[in-house]
């Protein structure tokens, strides 16, 4: 089974082995990311092999809101490191076990992650365009 470490993430904290990171508070809780941020636990692996694996894991127990079940707190709602931890850990149980199914998956979100970056370029892109028409709209208008 794939070992890993989960720990609390310090601003000034820097780690040598493949790490990704785990937001802790609001209601995306559970969200895997690549840069730290102030709200979030670090989660320590052996290998980038094993990194992969867990972000994948923690990516579709994020989007299935399998976090939103140890939501606590009324104003800001939080996870706990250790029911994170817990989650994790009984996840990578049930994925190992049907591995290769798993590892599709994984290939399925990897490919649906590089759209969606693609589409998100474009929509920047036609946003800006539809800026610059209506800035070039307004300055012949006088308005601008």
């Amino acid at each position: 089974m794939k070992s890993f470490r989960i720990k609390i993430h310090r601003l000034e904290s820097s780690y040598q082995q493949p790490h990704f990171f785990i937001l802790n508070k609001g209601l995306n809780s559970g969200k895997p990311l690549n840069n730290a941020c102030p709200n979030c636990f670090v989660c320590l692996t052996e290998c980038d092999e094993h990194r992969e694996f867990l972000y994948w894991l923690c990516f579709g127990l994020w989007k299935s809101k399998s976090f939103h079940y140890f939501l606590k707190g009324s104003v800001i709602p939080f996870v706990t490191i250790g029911e994170t931890r817990k989650l994790i850990r009984e996840s990578l149980i049930k994925a190992s076990s049907k591995s290769q199914a798993f590892e599709k998956a994984i290939q399925a979100l990897q490919l649906l992650d590089t759209s969606e970056q693609k589409i998100k370029v474009t929509l920047k892109m036609i946003d800006t365009a539809r800026q610059a028409i209506f800035s070039d709209l307004m300055k012949e208008a006088g308005a601008g």
